[in-house]
């Protein structure tokens, strides 16, 4: 494709995305196909001669648009958001087409710097340890997901205790309300025990239970490694009490990993900082920007208070893969922070998002979403047929209908049936109940007293 015939692609492409942003709140949150549908509009077999671009370009609209679910469609509900901005769709465009390859500051010194640079930032921004930062003993790394983040905290948990322990004998702990990756990732790095440990009446790890777990193990001849405190977990975003858990951790010498994927976002504004105290506790931290930070997926940020750790579980360096900056204090080889060799150029679009909005405009995104789901709650608590199952410190608001476990689930499938609204069903000690995720990029009150109304007229 010369570079004339790309440009002239290249603004077909960016009219349709235009497009589609335009016009996705008209079309289906779920899509209407059934499994199997979209494959059988593909050919069975790849093509052996070059078809026309604009029969390629055509099947954005015959085989991709018919397959989309609503992601961002201002009536998603759901899971939590995945939202996209137009800054971060450009950057995006343009580290494709730069087609860097991270993996050393010499095969990227521009990805590099500008991802130390932004994720130190962040650390202003958020209120974290200024330790955390890439002059300090810590650091920051952009990883693809939290999953990632959290395995290879699991990984550098595993390696610190290798000298004492074998992996028979290492326990990994975490809340019954964790992320499902944390067990997934304990199993992946190989931990033959993991404890789930009970939660209070708001879904919170309880320390004295904790204590207690690891006690018990220690009885055994086990040995603790590793221990995950959620700052608002997927479930029902509560708050683990991550000093308190951080006191224990260091008692006994173990990795402590904080997982607020999805909250994290929230302490760019300082009165949502209260939720976290402790941090100075903690080894390593995640959050995803891809979630509530207009910064397209794939985008998870992991800092670790001491970096050399970290290092020293990941570093493997043959000849072919010793650069310029191996060693240096001033830049960092990123390939050694994580499982992956290869990187894409992420900070791009993560830096731009930061540029074209400002920490003020995003913390007025977080605060408005925030409002909206505090009055949200508000109409829940006060109708005589629903009531909250949770405390609602963020933006998802938890509630059931009063009548009974059918009567809940009657409510979600007319939520979901509505076709401008979309909300994730789930279960909490058995019983279901209704998540509200109120955080899409172009969510307002005009979508949330629309849910309402739904809501109000169903019960």
């Amino acid at each position: 494709m010369s570079a004339e015939d790309f440009r002239r692609r290249a603004h077909q492409v960016v009219d349709w995305v235009a497009d589609y942003m335009g016009e996705v709140e008209n079309l289906p949150i779920i899509p209407e196909v059934k499994p199997g549908d979209i494959m059988r509009l593909l050919a069975d077999h790849a093509p052996e001669n070059a078809e026309p671009f604009d029969e390629i370009f055509a099947d954005l609209d015959r085989v991709v648009k018919p397959g989309l679910t609503g992601w961002q469609h201002p009536g998603w509900f759901a899971f939590f958001p995945g939202n996209i901005s137009g800054p971060a769709i450009l950057a995006e465009m343009a580290a494709s087409g730069l087609g860097q390859q991270g993996m050393l500051w010499s095969t990227s010194p521009v990805s590099t710097e500008i991802e130390m640079r932004v994720l130190d930032w962040l650390v202003e921004l958020m209120g974290l340890p200024a330790t955390w930062m890439m002059a300090g003993p810590g650091g920051g790394v952009i990883q693809t997901t939290a999953s990632d983040s959290t395995h290879t905290a699991l990984v550098v948990g595993r390696h610190l205790k290798s000298d004492v322990a074998t992996l028979d004998s290492v326990v990994a702990y975490t809340s019954s309300q964790s992320h499902s990756s944390i067990e997934k990732g304990a199993k992946v790095a190989g931990y033959r025990h993991i404890r789930t440990v009970e939660v209070d009446a708001s879904h919170a790890m309880v320390p004295e239970r904790l204590e207690a777990a690891i006690a018990a193990d220690l009885a055994d001849g086990l040995v603790p490694a590793f221990v995950c405190s959620t700052v608002g977990t997927t479930g029902t975003t509560a708050i683990d009490p991550v000093e308190a858990i951080g006191k224990i951790s260091r008692r006994h010498r173990m990795w402590h990993h904080v997982d607020a994927a999805f909250a994290g976002s929230a302490m760019i504004c300082p009165e949502f900082r209260q939720y976290q105290p402790g941090l100075e506790l903690v080894d390593s931290y995640v959050f995803n920007p891809h979630k509530w930070l207009l910064t397209n997926v794939d985008c998870s940020v992991l800092y670790v208070a001491d970096r050399a750790p970290l290092l020293a579980t990941m570093s493997i360096l043959p000849p072919y893969l010793r650069g310029a900056a191996a060693g240096s204090s001033v830049v960092v080889d990123y390939r050694d922070w994580h499982v992956a060799l290869g990187r894409r150029f992420r900070s791009l679009k993560l830096w731009w998002v930061l540029r074209a909005y400002g920490a003020e405009g995003l913390r007025s995104m977080i605060r408005e979403h925030v409002r909206l789901a505090q009055e949200f709650s508000k109409r829940v608590d006060d109708h005589p047929s629903l009531e909250l199952v949770a405390p609602v410190p963020f933006s998802l608001v938890c509630f059931r209908h009063v009548d009974g476990d059918d009567a809940t689930t009657r409510l979600a499938k007319a939520i979901n049936d509505s076709g401008h609204s979309y909300v994730t069903p789930s279960v909490l000690d058995g019983r279901p109940f209704i998540r509200v995720s109120i955080g899409q990029t172009r969510t307002n009150a005009t979508h949330v007293d629309r849910l309402w109304d739904l809501i109000a007229g169903s019960v």
